[in-house]
């Protein structure tokens, strides 16, 4: 680079250290040139889903001439059938919003409204903290390591949880972990809790995806398990983590019966509908995965992953394994004088731009500066050369 163009480029770069939230980190590294930081899809089409594109024309003129009513039944359809999740599907209570912040703002407005306070598990990505607090809903951190063992998640929600609902994301971001390890049986006693302990149910299902892509995972009917048991809940899904769509996408909310009726208002309050033309080429998606048996989604994750692990083993950065391996890597610190903080700058200083774990660790930031998360949906060759140059900078912390 030439020197001016250096100089330039040091007097336009972000002073990261101001940053208050992960999105405002992820908004920086869109302009990185090694992005690793938002969860979004960013890797190219797959063979079949560029035969998606090339139909683009004909879906949106076939989105003109049909009701937003048949688009909205088919990607139900589609996606329930996708995630194996039929008894949603035949209830026919699932809302639509174009982003899951939206999805999850209405969940925000349904527990201020009642004047509830939250029991949010931690880490999370951190968004989930804002909306929250934004509304005004008080929230308390439930740490995930109270639903590691079966046996033990009843009794440690007994000791942990004082608020009135409770709020986890399964598979969880950006740890992976998830209690669909046990199949039913980890929901089972979350479940049994709540119904003992008259609290809401909150989940957010936005990554499960990636459960389906684990042959030692999959997914169960959880709806049965919640209309079964009489919980009050709400289950937030989630397209856009999944397919690379260019961020179009849609999102869901699913209240139990008792308070359907008042989820509703909510919804209706925020907005009319998702847009017909992109709920049809969602679809396209969706049904594609059910055909490649979602080949295109986990080769990407797989490849990445693998390369990941590869370029981090031996350095200051351990991968944490997870239950089900998403689109993000989890690594610790090894070094206990070198912090998340610093580590991000020396990397966004070389162009690679990673997120810290103190804003996951929203309740006690501290430990989160023991981790960093890197995304793993982009493209393999930029994902290759993003761990080359990931590498050389964590060789001048060799241990």
């Amino acid at each position: 680079m030439p020197e001016n163009a250096a100089t330039a480029s040091a007097a336009t770069k972000a002073d990261v250290s101001t940053f208050v939230d992960l999105t405002q980190h992820e908004i920086e590294a869109l302009k990185t040139r090694y992005n690793l930081a938002d969860a979004h899809t960013h890797q190219r089409q797959s063979p079949t889903q560029d035969q998606i594109v090339a139909r683009l024309p004909e879906l949106w003129h076939e989105s003109e001439t049909k009701q937003q009513a048949h688009f909205e039944t088919t990607f139900l359809d589609a996606f329930f059938r996708l995630h194996r999740q039929p008894t949603a599907r035949a209830m026919g209570r699932t809302l639509l919003s174009y982003s899951a912040s939206v999805a999850t703002m209405v969940a925000g407005m349904y527990l201020k409204k009642r004047e509830m306070s939250v029991a949010l598990v931690e880490p999370c990505f951190d968004n989930l903290v804002d909306l929250l607090r934004n509304m005004q809903v008080p929230i308390a951190p439930l740490p995930e390591q109270a639903l590691h063992e079966t046996a033990t998640i009843y009794d440690r929600l007994v000791e942990n949880v004082t608020a009135d609902a409770i709020y986890l994301v399964d598979p969880n971001n950006p740890t992976g972990f998830t209690l669909l390890a046990q199949k039913l049986e980890g929901f089972r006693e979350v479940v049994r809790y709540c119904v003992d302990h008259d609290k809401v149910l909150v989940m957010d299902f936005c990554f499960a995806s990636f459960a389906l892509c684990d042959p030692e995972i999959g997914r169960v009917d959880i709806y049965e398990l919640l209309e079964e048991s009489g919980v009050t809940y709400m289950v937030m899904e989630d397209t856009g983590k999944t397919w690379p769509i260019q961020d179009a996408k849609c999102a869901m909310i699913t209240a139990s019966r008792d308070i359907h009726e008042e989820v509703y208002n909510l919804h209706t309050s925020v907005l009319l509908n998702v847009s017909p033309f992109v709920l049809n080429m969602v679809t396209q998606y969706v049904e594609d995965s059910i055909t490649d048996d979602f080949s295109s989604v986990r080769e990407i994750i797989t490849t990445n992953g693998a390369a990941a692990r590869e370029a981090m083993a031996g350095t200051v950065l351990a991968f944490q394994e997870p239950v089900v391996h998403t689109s993000v890597a989890w690594f610790e610190i090894l070094d206990e004088n070198l912090t998340a903080t610093a580590l991000q700058a020396a990397l966004f200083d070389e162009e690679v731009y990673v997120l810290p774990g103190t804003f996951f660790y929203w309740d006690t930031p501290a430990r989160g500066e023991r981790y960093v998360r890197l995304a793993l949906a982009r493209n393999p060759e930029v994902f290759a050369g993003a761990m080359d140059r990931m590498r050389k900078v964590l060789e001048r912390y060799a241990r």
